[in-house]
Order: C-alpha cells, then sequence, then structure tokens
C-alpha cells in the first residue's frame, strides 16, 4: 500500500538546505540590524577597557542581564567626559553581530551621563585630576604686584567686560598701562585661542600681571575657561594671573589654578591697582602717625630732663645742657620725620621717575652733550683721539652745533 505524501519525513519531500556558521552569523546580524538600529538605552558600565586602538570597550548592564558594548575611537573623541566603572549612562546606538565568534554586541555612537549632565562631570574630572597634579596649590601662586605698570587683559574686544574693566582701571589710576589681547571667549578653538593669548602676552614683558575673563553666560557659554589647555597655560604664566569669568556664583578651572579668582570682571579691575586717592590718603595718614610719635617722643625727653634738673648738683649748668640737648633732638626728629613723609610722597612718582632718568634724552636735558668727530663719526670719549683742527658735532637736549678744535687740556 502506497503512503500518502503528508505522511512522508520532512527530509524526503524536498531537498534539506543546509547553511555554514558565517551564513547563519551572517543572517542574525542582518536581521538584527534591520530591527534593532537607532535606539536609546540606559545601564551601568562595568568591565570597561582601553586598548592601544584607542577604541572602548565595557559591559553595560542592570540588575538582571548585560551586554557587551564597543565604542570606536571616532565616536568617543567626541565625549567631553571619560567613561568610568559603576557610571551610569544613556548609550545610542544600534545591536548587532560580531560574525568572527558570533558575539552580540551593542555598537555604541553617542554616550551621556545619566543623571548629571556631560559638562559636570567632565568639569569634575578635571578638576580632579588637575588638583592631583598640584596646579591648585596655593604654595605655587604668584602675588600681585601692588602698583602695576602694566597690566594685560585676554578678553573679547567686542564685550562689555572689556570695556566695564578698562572704565574702572582709568578712573581707579589713569596713567597705567594696559594691553590688550582680543579672542574669542566662546564657541570651537575659543579655548586654544585663550591659550595662546595668555601664553603671548605673558611671555612678551610688556605686562606686570593679567587678567583673563569674560562676562556672564550659561556653563556652556563659559566651557573655554574649563578646558585643559587654558588651565595650563595660566599655570604656566611667568606673571600673576587673576580670573574674572562670569558672575560670583560662576566657578570655572581657570578660577581655580589662577594667582587670585575675581568673582567678576569688575572687581579683577578693582582688586588690580588701588585708586590714587587711597594711596595719598595712607601717605596723609603715616605723616600724621610719624608726628604724632615725634611729639610723643619730645614729651618724654621733657620729661626725663625734669627728672635730670632735679638730681643735678648744679641745676642751672645741667638744665642748659640738657636744654641744649633736647633742642637737638628736636631738630632732628623734625629732620627724619620731614625726609620719611618726602620718600612716602615720592612712591608715588617713582614709576615714571625710573623711566625718565633712563632716557638719554634725560640726560642732555641736564646739561650733559654729546661729542662725534666727523666726518668719521665716531664717539669722542677722551681729549686724547683729538688732533687741533679737527671737526667736531656736538648734540644738545635741543639742537646739535659743528666745532673746530683749537686746543685741548
Amino acid at each position: 500500500m502506497k503512503k500518502a505524501a503528508d505522511d512522508l519525513p520532512l527530509f524526503a519531500r524536498q531537498a534539506p538546505r543546509f547553511f555554514t556558521i558565517s551564513e547563519l552569523n551572517q543572517i542574525i546580524k542582518g536581521t538584527l540590524e534591520q530591527e534593532l538600529d537607532g535606539f536609546w538605552v540606559v545601564g551601568e558600565v562595568s568591565n570597561f577597557r582601553v586598548p592601544p586602538s584607542g577604541h572602548y570597550y565595557f559591559t553595560l548592564k542592570d540588575d538582571k542581564s548585560q551586554i557587551s558594548a564597543v565604542m570606536f575611537r571616532r565616536q568617543g573623541l567626541g565625549l567631553t567626559f571619560a567613561p568610568e566603572n559603576g557610571m551610569e549612562v544613556l548609550c545610542f546606538g544600534k545591536v548587532s553581530l560580531y560574525p568572527v565568534r558570533g558575539d552580540l554586541q551593542l555598537y555604541v555612537e553617542n554616550m551621556e551621563p545619566r543623571g548629571q549632565g556631560a559638562l559636570y562631570l567632565a568639569f569634575e574630572q578635571l578638576k580632579k585630576r588637575l588638583a592631583a597634579e598640584g596646579l591648585f596649590a596655593e604654595a605655587r601662586k604668584k602675588t600681585l604686584p601692588l602698583l602695576p605698570a602694566s597690566i594685560g587683559i585676554v578678553t573679547s574686544e567686542r564685550g562689555a567686560a572689556l570695556r566695564d574693566m578698562l572704565r574702572i582701571i582709568d578712573d581707579r589710576y589713569p596713567d597705567r598701562r594696559i594691553v590688550v589681547r582680543p579672542v574669542r571667549v566662546q564657541g570651537e578653538g575659543a579655548a586654544e585661542e585663550i591659550a595662546s593669548g595668555i601664553t603671548e602676552l605673558g611671555g612678551s614683558g610688556q605686562v606686570d600681571v593679567m587678567i583673563v575673563g569674560r562676562g556672564g553666560g550659561s556653563l556652556e557659554d563659559l566651557w573655554a575657561f574649563n578646558e585643559e589647555i587654558v588651565a595650563r597655560s595660566i599655570f604656566a604664566s611667568p606673571v600673576p594671573v587673576i580670573s574674572a569669568v562670569g558672575h560670583e556664583i560662576d566657578f570655572t578651572i581657570a578660577d581655580f589654578v589662577a594667582d587670585l579668582r575675581a568673582p567678576t570682571p569688575t572687581a579683577a579691575a578693582e582688586v588690580v591697582v588701588p585708586r590714587k586717592s587711597e594711596l595719598v590718603d595712607q601717605v596723609v595718614d603715616l605723616e600724621k602717625q610719624l608726628l604724632q610719635w615725634m611729639r610723643r617722643k619730645l614729651e618724654l625727653a621733657r620729661e626725663d630732663w625734669s627728672g635730670f634738673v632735679k638730681r643735678l648738683a648744679d641745676p642751672e649748668r645741667k638744665l642748659r645742657e640738657t636744654q641744649q640737648h633736647v633742642d637737638e633732638l628736636s631738630v632732628d626728629l623734625v629732620r627724619r620725620c620731614r625726609d620719611r613723609i618726602r620718600q612716602l610722597k615720592n612712591r608715588l612718582v617713582q614709576g615714571g621717575g625710573r623711566l625718565d632718568a633712563l632716557s638719554p634724552l634725560a640726560v642732555l636735558n641736564r646739561g650733559y652733550s654729546i661729542t662725534h668727530k666727523i666726518p668719521e663719526e665716531k664717539l669722542v670719549k677722551d681729549t686724547a683721539s683729538l688732533d687741533i683742527g679737527d671737526f667736531l658735532r656736538v648734540t644738545f637736549a635741543k639742537g646739535k652745533a659743528i666745532c673746530r678744535v683749537e686746543g685741548k687740556e
């Protein structure tokens, strides 16, 4: 009796098809990529490792399951934070199969920390690392000069912060020299410009102190001052740096590295130079204190003199001697006090005086002249180099004269 076709075994109804392992993995891979392409997943990072290739390999897990994950180096360079074991993250990517081993993997294209912003996390990580290197140590911070002759400012030339700083410095001490290094303070490439400005201005030898900053803004707006390149340029500056970024509540990495943190650009301008009127008031106060000290010394001298008179055998003679001594002390004290007061007053103008003293024209103004032998244009330093009849050009503070040697001494 012949069996019905439906009763025949499966392999007897049609020719069986066999897959190679590679073909099967490719089919699975294609199905996964088609069905699970582009989604967000949340999980905890574990087994995080970075081989020499720079790719990120890690496991993403929750309390019940886990999956292998990879983030290639090109995508990883775009992260603003460093993934760590135990960190809860949001990952965007797709699921696929690594055909060589048949491993199921999550291919991550973007990653964000969960529970706190990526920028904030990057800020805390960099702050912790630089602190460990000693960039924030108080012992290495430089002292600001009391009265800088030249002040450098690294900021945007179009910002209101620069106008405020210039106005305040001019109000407090109008004869200070200011060197502005304009830079971009936000956006792509801003950190590099700021770091370059700090390096150039600090190494120029033209400034005694430097203000680095900008007006307020969001964390993203201020982010250039949280970049490592800016922190290291501040640390390497040979002149003191005042950080003045944003408002009083804003803190950046630059604030921690700088020699002084000012809560605002306006405050930085106020701290970099004292008020000229306040310095004058201090001199006046010192003058009063010196006069009071002088009067007290005179009173003590008179008291001593009175005691001596009572113990003297010849009061009239001792009285005259003591009176003369008191007079000498009085004159000496007055002279010393006046000299000291004059020294204190001169400190206010010493900066300009030093520059004038170094000028060759200032030497000529004091009555000196410069003599050249012509036509050789040889500077004459003594009469031994001159002969009778030689022609000389004499340069005075104002004008020149041509002379002939008639005699020598």
